[in-house]
């Protein structure tokens, strides 16, 4: 009977002959899925047998895999900012490069009283969620046109001990917040060209939700909604931060620039893209 460390290992290999980059965490990752452990339980374990009435479900997942199922997706958990939020249908994978809005509200309200965030398209809930468990005095309202995704959200807001100070309400962009104003106001928004969709990898093309990554024909369809409305939302010296893609930094400043916008800043990732512009509303 084949241990526990051979069996991962095994699937390791398989997974590495697929062609998965991941293999080895990919594999450790399904393994300690199945058997309900943690990264130590699984080392510790790895002497013992591995229980023959869970080698079904490992397999089924492992097909999972090989057919380009990402590895969140097969386990219905993603760690962003250091903490674990549940998915759903409805709600994209949280990338670590979004978390770079995280970094940049958490330096912006540090220093604000109860400082009240919104965040729009907010499925999983992460960023404004990530913020609310760095900043205890801050409350937050996060907005999606899917009420499954908020259904979402809410669980990982009750899960990570801030339910009490988020929001979840469902509606199109700024409909459902009406005159309330906000001191940062965030989104990760869809910002894929309509026509380059069926051309993104496995994993994203056929798991992740069309409507949280078609941004219309230019892929700046949601940065028009959010340049031309969010000033009426945010508080004196509020902030906006937005996640874009990696080739629409300076068609997005112009957006902002045409809105009035100013303190326009376009900041790259750990990969040198353009990711993330910020801006401060004119008062």
């Amino acid at each position: 009977m084949a241990t526990l460390g051979q069996t991962w290992r095994g699937l390791r290999d398989r997974f590495v002959v697929e062609g998965i980059e991941t293999a080895a965490l990919d594999a450790r990752l399904l393994a300690r899925h199945v058997l309900g452990l943690d990264d130590t339980g699984l080392i510790a374990s790895e002497p013992d047998p591995f229980p023959a009435e869970k080698t079904e479900a490992l397999e089924a997942l492992a097909l999972r895999r090989v057919a380009g199922e990402p590895v969140a997706r097969i386990r219905g958990v993603q760690e962003f900012y250091g903490l674990d939020f549940g998915l759903n249908a409805a709600t994209l994978v949280p990338r670590p490069e979004t978390e770079m809005l995280v970094d940049f509200g958490i330096a912006t309200l540090r220093e604000r009283h109860a400082p009240r965030i919104l965040d729009l398209g907010t499925g999983t809930g992460c960023i404004v969620l990530a913020l609310l468990d760095a900043l205890p005095e801050a409350s937050g309202v996060g907005v999606d046109i899917s009420e499954l995704a908020l259904d979402q959200a809410r669980s990982n807001a009750e899960a990570l001990g801030v339910g009490d100070r988020f929001g979840a309400r469902q509606g199109d962009w700024f409909a459902p917040v009406g005159n309330e104003r906000f001191d940062l106001i965030v989104s990760n928004p869809p910002y894929i060209a309509s026509a380059v969709i069926a051309d993104l990898e496995t994993g994203v093309r056929d798991f992740d939700p069309v409507m949280a990554l078609d941004g219309g024909e230019d892929g700046l369809a949601p940065y028009r909604i959010l340049a031309a409305e969010a000033s009426g939302h945010l508080r004196e010296n509020g902030v906006l931060a937005l996640e874009i893609g990696f080739d629409q930094g300076q068609l997005v400043e112009r957006l902002l620039q045409a809105a009035g916008f100013s303190d326009i800043a376009i900041a790259k990732d750990l990969a040198g893209h353009d990711r993330m512009v910020t801006a401060r509303a004119q008062k």
